[in-house]
């Protein structure tokens, strides 16, 4: 017997996705289904809808990247979780429906210290921002961490994982309201993004050490240019659409690495990295070590909304939808 689910559908790449029935999905071996109690938007959503993204599934297919719900079926050979068992997951797409599917791999347990909306919003903008600076960008107690896009949903983390680790933040964002947030997550000092000279403005902040860039353009450039002599720029995503201009002669003469970073392409090539990363955010969660912040909280009925806000660069902290 077939049974049916709600869910938000899109049917051809760069149309605005629409709610539908759909087929509800059966688990297959190693993989458990989930009734979603909670989903988490991410930039890069916007991107696989608009076919720009580079894991778009074919069409028709349902966006949403993260979810946390409660396990509702398991599937042939597959024994972590159990029915009835609460559980987080960075799916890929297909969470913003009522169940999504997903290998067990790409699940973990949701400690009782994590409500649903919070583990909902954890796994991508943390496990981003945790392996970006400690893996790739080696940032060490006392160095300086600069933070493109701060207030965002990975940049408010990619401050309180550099404060964790012992850095002193400079964040970079967008207006007063925004500056203040990154500020409350921990940052030393906020820079205005619309500051005239950004880079002039960053260099007064003394030695830069490492910029995280989820933005691009010209902040990028400006944040690339002010970097000290061996500084390392981690490229985390080009949200304000535009790509940085990286001069080959300036990384040159001032010996900087430019690291790219993509988190998701772990999970095919030392998928126990992400394993390993996301329990030790989840002990630091646990231990007050980090706060997840949530820009909105709306119902799954106005998916389309969230993603707006996150295209229009308005939210602050992460997006989360509940059914």
């Amino acid at each position: 017997m077939i049974h049916s689910m709600h869910a938000l559908v899109v049917e051809s790449l760069g149309a605005t996705p629409t709610w539908g029935v759909v087929d509800r999905p059966e688990p297959g071996a190693g993989q458990v289904r989930i009734k979603v109690k909670a989903a988490a938007l991410n930039f890069a959503d916007t991107l696989m809808i608009d076919g720009t993204y580079q894991e778009t599934p074919p069409c028709p297919f349902v966006p949403g990247m993260e979810v946390c719900g409660l396990v509702d079926a398991v599937g042939e050979e597959s024994g972590r979780f159990r029915t009835g068992e609460r559980i987080a997951s960075f799916c890929g797409h297909g969470g913003l429906a009522e169940f999504v599917v997903v290998s067990e791999d790409r699940c973990f347990p949701v400690p009782d210290t994590m409500d649903d909306i919070t583990a909902a919003a954890f796994p991508i903008a943390y496990g981003t921002s945790h392996l970006a600076l400690t893996r790739r960008a080696r940032l060490a107690a006392g160095e300086t961490l600069v933070v493109l896009g701060a207030a965002g949903g990975v940049g408010l983390t990619a401050v309180e994982i550099g404060k964790a680790l012992g850095a002193r933040v400079v964040a970079v964002a967008r207006g007063e309201a925004k500056r203040e947030a990154a500020l409350r997550a921990g940052a030393d000092v906020a820079i205005d993004a619309d500051t005239p000279d950004l880079r002039g403005a960053l260099k007064t902040e003394g030695r830069i050490d490492v910029v995280y860039d989820p933005v691009g353009g010209a902040a990028g450039e400006a944040a690339l240019r002010a970097l000290a002599p061996e500084g390392r720029y981690i490229i985390i995503g080009f949200a304000s659409g535009d790509l940085p201009s990286l001069r080959p002669n300036h990384l040159l003469v001032k010996n900087v690495d430019v690291i790219g970073f993509y988190w998701g392409g772990y999970r095919a090539f030392a998928p126990g990295v992400l394993t390993d990363s996301l329990a030790q955010l989840t002990r630091w969660h646990s231990e007050g070590r980090i706060r997840p912040h949530t820009s909105q909280v709306l119902p799954m009925a106005q998916a389309n909304d969230g993603l707006d806000l996150l295209r229009r660069r308005e939210a602050t902290g992460k997006v989360v939808l509940t059914p």
